[in-house]
């Protein structure tokens, strides 16, 4: 049973800096997306940053615009982790932060609903100005 567990949100000021990690078991895709997204109270859940892979390693990269330059996706394979560093932090960075992943393999930008098969149950990140 696929597992993804967040952990690393809280509370900052703008201009702050969070790391949020995500630990996954129960299963062993070679490839597939791995990735974050983040869903403020009241809008659609959007996606971050995120890892298109294939038979095992990482083939592309992938940030949405508002957070090119700010955020850093990394991953640990050792320790079936992935990170989201986050720096210069804002209040519309605000929002609950999920760790997700899929094995359907097909477009590298990892932006089609069906890549995502498995969720974490999130980690809140809070920005105040």
């Amino acid at each position: 049973q696929v597992q993804l567990v967040e952990s690393g949100g809280g509370s900052v000021q703008a201009g702050g800096s969070l790391r949020l990690s995500c630990v996954a078991s129960g299963y062993t895709f070679d490839s597939g997306c791995i990735g974050w997204f983040r869903q403020a109270p009241g809008k659609e859940r959007e996606g971050v940053a995120s890892f298109y892979f294939f038979n095992g390693a990482t083939y592309y990269t992938n940030y949405r615009d508002s957070v090119k330059g700010r955020f850093t996706i990394s991953r640990d394979n050792a320790k079936n982790t992935l990170y989201l560093q986050m720096s210069s932090l804002n209040p519309e960075d605000t929002a609950m932060y999920y760790c997700a992943t899929g094995r359907r393999r097909g477009d590298p930008s990892c932006r089609f609903a069906d890549q995502w098969e498995y969720w974490g149950q999130g980690t809140q990140v809070t920005v105040s100005s």
